[in-house]
């Protein structure tokens, strides 16, 4: 036995399993469509990661839950398209390149639009090329002679050709509207882009006095007002009461002096103020707040903008223009007290927008942007919703997050102030003004001046799952035949940015939902729970990872370490767990092609030729082939991953391996040839099950056996073969495993290691179990060393014996010598005390009616047939303590 010479070393090595492998698989275009027209179509585009740096773990488990989906359909027959691409990803990518220009001491402005895009384009090629080279590292199985950009020329087209549609049907339009504002990047931000986080302020207490220097109230000359943010005072058109406040129905129509601009302003009734909240008197200032924007609109209020782009402080700012708007903040306070004006500084901890991308609080301001109208596509999305057409989320609970943000969606401010990205289709004529909006620019082009401003890239991303396809050409071979796509996998937390876009979007233009099912996983937590990021230093290169364990660890982990919309927390131990589980895999696959014969093809036998472990591995394989494949197409990765291995490392490995010693070293040359193409069937399977998850060594193994095809990511998946399945097989399986698991450990109680003669003898009245354990007599021997073996329904166990109780048998050994009968009648106890646990938990839960009423048939039959097993245990058990303490 184990003559053959094989190159696999006796360890596992990842950087030698997975060295050219890629390249190998690339080289025979394994990854391409297969071109069969009979086949069923299956497509997946890939969320384009943004071009701002490398990929990191996130991006490493959003691309290995594809690659599994798209590898299984792949080897199930389906015609598989896989669409790799990459985001240019608009404020991202320009905020880094100006960094980077910031660190040489120049700026956009000093180079200009034109050699600063060609700036972005050398960092989009630079980081691109990493981007490759980590896809290539994960072994993802992408068509890349499909791979698009979205600043690609078909898809700038596509979002040309949205942009004009939405515009000539009424949906997109152009207003001067309050908008956040990022004052770095200087760009509009929609309200996603915006995040909330506390920072430290001050409610300041100011004197706005009345007009009418006579005019008192309450006993004073002026009203209180209160503000966190006293650098817009210079913007104040009015102050705000409610028309239900009776308190203040006097001072309606009034008119109070405006502090440091000594501007009249007056005093108006509106339904927005809130009585309860502070004085109930609010400042108006309708350039600078959203919600003042709209009151200003009620009561025609003008529109003081106060700020520069950049936020510091203009021209209508007075005395103030020029000074940042924090420093701003600082000399109207410091002028507010020096007049007697500031009443009090209540220090608070409040909530305050951030930019996503640059980080720096965001402006609301004042801005003449272009919108798209939500109200209608919105509806359209959630009436798609409600229909058969609906998309598929997974967990279902996303889609109620998905149809309450379209029920409260604004309209979308779609154009950023940037200068990387898709230019806005719109051109304005230079003399009268006219607004010209086309795919195509004017012919008269020395008359008009296009646009400045660049769409916000989540319009194009939004086109991606067609746009990708070769839309707006309705005729592309990529669109009719892939489009929809099958299954979008993506985080949780973009359902607002990107799946709700690509949603209505794709309704609109291709009357068609993007996608058959949205796959939601969690984030990826550092291990302590907390979210991994820079500023913490608690962030996991991937990439590292890969070079320590291997990619196929990684994918493990990654895949079967939690349940969808979960998060999942990285842990180092895991991933030693996974490697330690791949290393099991390598040896036992290495131990089965060094045992292989010259003519060994993995191959089933005749079932004439099966003992009874071929039977029980072909049932067990049998039902892990159909689990893992319903696991698979319910998304439910972490249940495929616990069923493989279960079946790898107990049936496998443990049993069946082993087992097969028996015969690998005996004398009967046919048993032994059929016990090799059973041990090459089953090892073929299951690499074949493990390949969408393990690709690199898997196919390292496969190629190093017998085997039919040029590369496994191509070979059939293993398919259900019902005159595998053989409960019988199972039980009494499941039987000789026990008495051998039973045997073993009383050996390990007695410390009676396997060189150490025993007796073994075995009560039952089970003529069945009697007649497995007699026919596999030969693995009783090799797994249990007796020299002696009496098994009958009359057998007594002698006084100094240890025994245990398995299903229809009571098993003792006699260890005279090693056994002290006290301790036995301890171990009893606690075997009473385990059983009689189990019979109790049994019977409350059949007693429990809800349970009995609801759970399937199958399950309390099961439930019940355990109980009744537990109870004979219970009995026996009871039985032979009651002996051993009568002989005490």
């Amino acid at each position: 036995m184990a003559d053959k010479q094989i190159d696999m070393p006796t360890k596992y090595d990842p950087t030698a399993v997975e060295a050219g492998r890629y390249q190998t698989w690339l080289d025979e275009d394994v990854f391409k469509p297969s071109g069969d027209k009979k086949a069923t179509p299956y497509s997946i585009v890939l969320p384009p990661p943004n071009v701002t740096g490398k990929l990191h773990l996130g991006h490493a488990w959003d691309t290995t839950l594809q690659d599994m989906i798209i590898r299984q359909k792949r080897m199930q027959g389906f015609d598989t398209l896989w669409i790799p691409g990459m985001d240019h990803a608009g404020i991202a990518t320009q905020a880094k390149v100006e960094a980077r220009l910031r660190e040489q001491g120049i700026t956009r402005y000093d180079l200009g639009r034109e050699k600063f895009v060609d700036k972005v384009w050398e960092w989009k090629d630079e980081y691109a090329a990493t981007i490759h080279k980590q896809w290539a590292k994960m072994g993802l199985s992408m068509d890349y002679s499909r791979e698009r950009f979205t600043l690609d020329d078909g898809l700038s087209d596509a979002v040309k050709k949205v942009f004009v549609t939405l515009y000539k049907k009424g949906l997109i339009y152009r207003g001067e509207y309050i908008i956040n504002w990022d004052p770095q990047a200087r760009t509009a931000l929609s309200d996603i882009e915006v995040i909330h986080q506390d920072d430290k302020g001050a409610f300041y207490h100011v004197k706005y006095p009345f007009a009418d220097p006579d005019y008192t109230f309450n006993g004073k000359h002026y009203i209180e007002i209160a503000t966190t943010r006293p650098e817009t005072m210079m913007g104040d058109t009015a102050v705000a009461v409610n028309p239900d406040d009776d308190r203040y129905k006097d001072l309606v129509g009034k008119k109070v002096i405006l502090p440091l601009a000594n501007r009249e302003i007056p005093i108006i009734a509106d339904q927005y103020v809130d009585i309860n909240f502070g004085t109930g008197m609010v400042k108006i200032t309708p350039a600078h707040d959203p919600n003042d924007f709209l009151v200003g609109n009620r009561h025609n209020l003008e529109r003081i903008n106060t700020m520069n782009e950049d936020a510091s402080m203009n021209d209508r700012a007075g005395k103030y223009a020029g000074m940042d708007r924090f420093d701003a903040r600082k000399a109207m306070v410091a002028d507010l007290d020096d007049q007697g004006l500031m009443i009090k500084i209540d220090p608070i901890v409040h909530s305050v927008g951030h930019s996503e991308r640059t980080g720096v609080q965001v402006e609301a301001r004042l801005s003449t942007q272009w919108f798209v109208k939500m109200k209608p596509l919105a509806e359209a999305a959630i009436k798609n919703q409600e229909g058969d057409n609906a998309v598929d989320f997974v967990p279902e609970r996303f889609e109620h997050t998905f149809t309450q943000w379209m029920e409260n969606v604004h309209d979308w401010v779609i154009s950023r102030q940037l200068w990387w990205g898709h230019r806005i289709p719109a051109w304005y004529n230079k003399k009268t003004g006219e607004v010209y909006v086309d795919e195509e620019a004017p012919k008269d082009i020395e008359n008009w001046e296009q646009d400045p401003d660049v769409l916000d890239t989540w319009f194009s991303s939004a086109l991606w799952p067609f746009s990708t396809m070769g839309w707006p050409n309705e005729d592309s071979a990529d669109f009719k035949r892939y489009f929809p796509t099958d299954t979008l996998v993506t985080g949780y937390d973009i359902i607002f940015f990107w799946v709700s876009r690509m949603i209505f979007q794709s309704l609109e233009f291709t009357g068609k939902k993007p996608f058959k099912h949205v796959l939601l996983h969690g984030l990826i937590r550092a291990e302590d729970g907390r979210k991994m990021s820079k500023s913490l230093g608690n962030g996991i290169d991937p990439m590292d990872v890969i070079d320590k364990y291997g990619a196929d660890a990684l994918r493990w982990f990654l895949s079967t370490g939690s349940t969808a919309g979960q998060d999942v927390r990285f842990s180092y131990d895991k991933m030693d767990a996974a490697w330690n589980f791949i290393n099991k895999i390598w040896n036992a696959s290495r131990f089965v092609i060094m045992n292989l014969g010259e003519n060994t093809k993995p191959v089933v036998p005749a079932a004439d030729k099966w003992d009874l472990t071929d039977k029980w591995i072909l049932s067990r394989l049998n039902d892990t082939v159909k689990h893992v494949t319903e696991m698979f197409d319910k998304f439910e990765f972490g249940e495929a991953g616990r069923s493989l291995y279960n079946f790898i490392w107990n049936d496998f490995c443990d049993w069946y391996i082993e087992m097969s010693k028996e015969v690998l070293t005996g004398d009967d040359d046919a048993a032994k040839a059929n016990k090799q193409d059973m041990l090459a069937y089953v090892l073929d399977q299951t690499l074949r099950l493990l390949q969408p998850i393990m690709p690199f060594v898997t196919e390292a193994i496969w190629q190093a056996m017998p085997h039919d095809g040029q590369s496994l990511v191509t070979a059939a998946y293993p398919v259900d073969h019902p005159e595998f399945d053989n409960a019988t097989a199972e039980n009494d399986m499941t039987s000789l495993i026990d008495l051998i698991k039973a045997v073993r450990n009383i050996r390990a109680e007695a410390n009676a290691p396997m060189s150490t003669p025993i007796d073994l003898q075995i009560k039952t009245s089970d003529t069945q179990l009697q007649s497995v354990f007699e026919n596999n007599r030969d693995y009783i021997d090799r797994f249990v060393h007796p020299k002696g073996f009496e098994m009958g329904a009359d057998v007594t166990a002698p006084k100094l014996a240890m025994t245990s109780v398995i299903s229809g048998a009571e098993v003792s050994v006699p260890l005279a010598e090693l056994v002290d009968l006290n301790d036995e009648a301890k171990r009893l106890d606690k075997e009473v005390a385990k059983y009689t646990a189990e019979v109790d938990r049994a019977t409350k839960k059949l007693g429990n009616e809800r349970f009995v009423a609801n759970a399937p048939e199958d399950v309390v039959n099961a439930e019940r047939e355990k109980q009744a097993d537990n109870e004979k245990k219970l009995a026996a058990t009871k039985q032979r303590l009651a002996d051993i303490k009568a002989q005490i």
